[in-house]
């Protein structure tokens, strides 16, 4: 098997996996909280304590995927596109 086709198989493997990631899960862990949903401080002592709830995700933890965001984005116009 050449290069080219092996890349191109590889290329598919992992856009089928991330799609199925997608379907399977569509929310992930926010990337700013790591799936918290807020931050960590430290006090004068050292300890640590719960901080501001995060802005990015509103203190749930979860955000959508990216593909699953462009699926949503796809489903809407499509569905827009085909009504009367």
């Amino acid at each position: 098997m050449t290069p080219i086709f092996l890349a191109i198989a590889c290329l598919i493997v992992v856009t089928l996996g991330y799609s199925g990631l997608c379907a399977a899960s569509p929310f992930g862990d926010c990337r700013k909280c790591h799936g918290m949903g807020h931050a960590l401080k430290h006090d004068r002592k050292g300890h640590l304590k719960r901080g501001k709830d995060c802005r990015r995700c509103h203190a749930t933890g979860k955000r959508i995927r990216v593909g699953r965001w462009l699926y949503n984005r796809w489903a809407r116009t499509y569905r827009a596109g085909t009504t009367d």
